[in-house]
């Protein structure tokens, strides 16, 4: 796998910081998009827009999120075209969405789960992938053809 972007806000900063160095061991090349620094105040949709951007725009294949719960962060996300993130705090979504919904972006709840079950889901989210199955295909072009078409109803 090529680079991912990875973000948080000061709900998830800690979880990063701790989590970032692990991936890195692993070999897994990191873009890091914030939060650089604890700001108590700084707001999720910032960042969840950056790693989404990463995302949409092909300079990575994949992002991980890491916000509070994980939901804001998963929110916002979904609102860029292309994106198709969920938050995981169990391993089997964490892989079956990419295999069944080719999911992108990985949000992860700080204040939901510890480091090692963290880093567990970023090793089955990294090292699934998307089924070209028909029945899964065909699920995807359906979700992309909602997208498309609420992008047009603008």
């Amino acid at each position: 796998m090529n680079s991912i972007a990875v973000a948080s806000d000061h709900g998830g900063f800690a979880l990063k910081q701790a989590l970032v160095p692990l991936l890195q061991k692993e070999g897994i090349k990191i873009i890091d998009l914030g939060a650089h620094e604890f700001l108590q105040d700084d707001d999720y949709p910032d960042y969840a827009e950056r790693v989404a951007r990463e995302v949409n725009g092909g300079k990575v294949k994949r992002g991980i999120l890491i916000c509070g719960s994980g939901a804001g962060a998963c929110m916002a996300a979904n609102k860029v075209p292309g994106i198709r993130a969920s938050v995981c705090h169990d391993t089997y979504s964490a892989h079956q969405a990419v295999e069944h919904d080719d999911m992108n972006v990985l949000c992860l709840g700080a204040r939901v789960l510890g480091l090692s079950l963290a880093q567990e889901l970023c090793k089955a989210f990294l090292n699934a992938s998307f089924r070209e199955e028909p029945r899964y295909r065909r699920r995807l072009d359906m979700l992309n053809e909602i997208e498309r078409r609420a992008l047009l109803n603008r």
